[in-house]
């Protein structure tokens, strides 16, 4: 299973302001795509999604800027991975094509257990967890390099 990169670039930022230095400004979604080497645009949807969540929240103008909340810390990995993706199934069988083996294949159910089996392996870790002292948060421009 690969994760779309909406959902990958949205645990990166929520990873990134869990890892910010408290009392430092909060930065802006400009300053956190650059730090990631991603598309404005593209963090700005993600971020946009990020606050409907309740995971982050955004302020504009002089003095605004990205924060995490409370449940972007201390959510699951799993619940927010869950979120980010959508309900979607690992394959899809049915649609303009159809699959013909549809009616007697065992590979969609088996599919189906081990993306709850993937999903259940992030439940047991929060963002906090991800976010050790060890995190070292990038430089506008740099690529950031996250350690375990």
């Amino acid at each position: 299973m690969q994760l779309t990169q909406f959902t990958d670039l949205g645990l990166r930022i929520v990873m990134r302001l869990a890892a910010g230095q408290a009392g430092s400004a909060a930065p802006s979604t400009r300053t956190v795509a650059e730090q990631l080497a991603v598309s404005y645009t593209h963090a700005t949807k993600v971020v946009a999604r990020l606050n409907e969540l309740g995971v982050v929240t955004t302020r504009r103008g002089r003095g605004g800027g990205l924060a995490i909340t409370e449940l972007g810390r201390t959510a699951s990995v799993g619940w927010l991975t869950r979120q980010l993706e959508g309900d979607g199934e690992v394959v899809t069988c049915e649609g303009d094509k159809p699959c013909p083996l549809r009616n007697g294949c065992r590979l969609r159910s088996a599919l189906r257990d081990a993306q709850g089996a993937f999903y259940a392996a992030l439940d047991s870790m929060t963002v906090r967890d991800l976010t050790s002292p060890a995190t070292v948060l990038p430089t506008p421009g740099v690529p950031a390099v996250i350690e375990p």
